[in-house]
């Protein structure tokens, strides 16, 4: 079941399908990509995904390797992420914590030298 809807909501949420991936959160979701701060609800899970995915016209994220234990579950991703017509592939651990059947809890680690490397460069 846990693993089911952590890959449901990551399929929705790297497609933007944020009525689909809202519907896996609670609404009081803490999601936090590790180098950042921690976000809490799902007005700012959303804020947070659309600043980062307004840098790229297409993201697909592929689960790996996963495993649940009871409400955590834990993945080992590759997100892709298209830049200027230049797809970068990221890799990503995700940890994921449900209550309830919903995610309550969404944090992501990975490089941000490896992304950073991939932007466009402005001017």
């Amino acid at each position: 079941m846990s693993l089911s809807v952590v890959n449901e909501f990551l399929r929705a949420a790297a497609a933007r399908d944020y009525d689909t991936a809202l519907a896996l959160v609670s609404e009081d979701v803490e999601y936090q990509n590790m180098m950042l701060p921690a976000v809490h609800g799902k007005a700012a899970m959303v804020q947070t995904l659309e600043a980062l995915l307004a840098l790229c016209s297409h993201s697909e994220w592929e689960v790996l390797r996963e495993v649940a234990a009871g409400p955590l579950v834990m993945n080992e991703r590759v997100d892709r992420f298209t830049l200027d017509g230049v797809t970068t592939a990221l890799p990503v651990a995700g940890v994921f914590e449900l209550r309830d059947g919903l995610i309550a809890v969404w944090h992501d680690y990975f490089d941000l030298a490896t992304i950073m490397a991939a932007m466009p460069v402005a001017g």
